[in-house]
């Protein structure tokens, strides 16, 4: 390393990682997600419940759910910034979500081997109440970097610093 990189911490290249991936993912930000934690293997996410996301029975579409759980899926298996994509998923509804609801969606990487990953995702109410389970799993794109890092890092993962 020259006098000229400065280090960058795990946790400050998650948030670059997020920031970065934020800007580019159009649908998180189409469905009003916030990203209100990350870090390495870790992401929470929130998403309000509008009419327009309710299907024929009042209640929250399963695939809105799911996309909630899938975001907050993706940008945990991003969060080191190696290219990391969904090779599966399995999600169980546990409970309707309604119209004005918070939804939290909280993953957790349970195992990181190689290129594979398995991360359990928990969406809740904003009475903690479990409305769905999620578990991804995930494959890792040998050499391409999530998000650019700026010049002064120079490398894509935070023991390369």
């Amino acid at each position: 390393m020259d006098s000229a990189t400065t280090p960058m911490t795990p946790q400050a290249l998650a948030d670059h990682v997020r920031l970065g991936m934020l800007a580019h993912d159009r649908a998180t930000r189409a469905l009003g997600m916030e990203i209100t934690s990350m870090e390495p293997g870790h992401a929470t996410i929130t998403m309000a419940v509008r009419a327009d996301m309710l299907n024929g029975f009042d209640t929250c579409h399963g695939g809105y759910i799911t996309t909630l759980a899938d975001s907050a899926f993706a940008f945990a298996c991003n969060s080191r910034n190696t290219m990391t994509v969904a090779s599966g998923l399995s999600v169980d509804f546990l409970a309707p979500g309604r119209e004005g609801d918070v939804l939290t969606a909280r993953a957790v990487e349970v195992s990181l081997a190689g290129r594979t990953g398995v991360y359990d995702v928990v969406v809740t109410n904003q009475r903690g109440e479990s409305v769905a389970v999620f578990r991804g799993r995930s494959y890792a794109i040998k050499g391409r970097p999530t998000v650019a890092l700026p010049a002064a890092c120079g490398a894509t993962a935070p023991e390369a610093h």
